[in-house]
């Protein structure tokens, strides 16, 4: 049996999930969210938890069994709670705004550079240089938080760049000059 397939998932009051034509939808106070999946595994609602079960031990239903747990409680969260990613904009002259639906930086680049947000997610930065993205699909947080990364990467001698908040960059030392 799946370690992580065979944990019930624990429905939090004012979330309803609903299983029909291989589709999960999971409806809450913060959104709605859907998610197909593969007929080999089955849900069984026991009023507060779901159940995961899978029809067979085949390497990959077994791996359906697990996924499939872990995105159901991962669309749970995000319509109950919701996901946070936290970036942090460091160097002399990196800064980042919110502009209408448009993310706007300076990276140390000869022009700004313009992110769009994408539709269901939020931005918000605040004076120290700290990005805030949430949303209820932690997939589309964590896509959009690298993205934005990506376009300037921490770099090692004086740590400018975008980092993920709880994020460790291992610091080099420079040139020692003359010996």
């Amino acid at each position: 049996m799946s370690r992580i397939g065979k944990i019930p998932v624990k429905v939090p009051s004012g979330v309803k999930v609903a299983f029909q034509n291989e589709m999960i939808t999971v409806e809450g106070p913060k959104g709605k969210l859907t998610q197909k999946y593969h007929p080999v595994v089955s849900f069984e609602d026991k009023g507060g938890e779901i159940i995961v079960s899978r029809s067979s031990d085949e390497k990959q239903v077994k791996s359906f069994h697990g996924l499939y747990r872990c995105l159901l409680s991962n669309m749970i969260t995000g319509v109950s709670a919701g996901f946070n990613k936290s970036l942090i904009v460091n160097g002399v002259g990196y800064k980042a705004e919110v502009q209408g639906k448009l993310l706007a930086m300076s990276l140390g680049f000869s022009n700004d550079v313009y992110v769009a947000i994408p539709e269901g997610l939020a931005v918000a930065v605040d004076q120290g240089g700290k990005l805030t993205i949430s949303g209820i699909d932690k997939q589309r947080v964590g896509e959009f938080a690298a993205q934005i990364r990506k376009l300037r990467g921490p770099e090692p001698y004086k740590g400018k760049g975008i980092r993920y908040e709880d994020e460790i960059i291992r610091r080099k030392v420079g040139k020692s000059g003359v010996k």
